[in-house]
């Protein structure tokens, strides 16, 4: 049987970085579930996009650090490489409608540093503890970081796998729900709020192999399941906020080349 010839490759003549969230029940989506969304959304959407070379071209689309399924996003990202000359306002307007809800795209800047996975060093987490007082949160808080050495158990495709937790912790703090997010969390009882920054490193640590080591450390075992938020994540500031701990902007090099 003779093989059909490659598809011309096409080098993008444009590269855009997208920042895009999870939001309600589209927490639940896989990453595999946004690509296919994300992939039939351009097509919708008529993008020009530009294909790797060979006998299966796919379009140009890198991802980069997606969340965990089951955890709701405000900050994930992705670049995509586009044949003809595009601007980044009609790309956010035109891929956000082909996007179910849920799947938002909040912000389309063109690409132009090379250095983009580099600067993602760390992530802030909101992790909300429906059922669990803050005084017992912040006792459980203290005592994993009063810890010599946190180490926990992670299923992977490849079996169990032991990840150390503590170094990934840049920040963490407790604090009650204010305002919305009080109705958010339910206002029949208490609810704690953990605000948690991780350094993303190999392995990862995420919001799980923490909640698992407070279970360890503390035996704080939520009966609700944790409604857990990436609400930023890029490169890693000093001073800043409350919780003295500041995670930067990562299109802000790419705004101002």
């Amino acid at each position: 049987m003779s093989r059909q010839p490659p598809r011309e490759f096409v080098a993008p003549v444009q590269r855009f970085r997208l920042r895009y969230a999870k939001r309600g029940r589209l927490r639940f989506a896989s990453h595999r579930d946004f690509q296919r969304a994300f992939e039939r959304a351009l097509r919708r959407a008529e993008v020009p996009m530009a294909y790797s070379a060979g006998f299966s071209p796919h379009p140009k689309i890198s991802y980069a650090n997606a969340a965990p399924t089951g955890t709701a996003s405000e900050a994930e990202y992705l670049e995509i490489g586009v044949s003809e000359r595009c601007e980044a306002d009609d790309l956010q307007r035109r891929i956000d409608q082909a996007l179910p809800p849920g799947l938002d795209i909040v912000e389309v800047v063109e690409a132009r540093t090379s250095d983009f996975i580099q600067r993602l060093e760390a992530s802030r987490w909101r992790i909300e503890l429906p059922g669990v007082e803050p005084e017992v949160a912040a006792q459980a808080a203290q005592a994993l970081l009063a810890a010599p050495e946190v180490v926990v158990e992670r299923l992977t495709k490849n079996g169990m796998r032991r990840v150390e937790v503590l170094p990934a912790i840049v920040d963490l703090h407790v604090r009650a729900p204010e305002g919305s997010a009080a109705s958010a969390a339910g206002a029949t009882g208490p609810c704690a709020i953990l605000d948690v920054v991780l350094r993303q490193g190999t392995p990862a640590v995420r919001p799980d192999d923490v909640l698992a080591a407070l279970r360890s450390v503390a035996d704080l075992a939520p009966q609700v399941p944790p409604q857990v938020t990436r609400e930023s994540q890029g490169p890693l500031a000093e001073g800043g906020n409350a919780g003295g701990t500041t995670i930067g902007d990562p299109l802000a090099a790419d705004r101002e080349a």
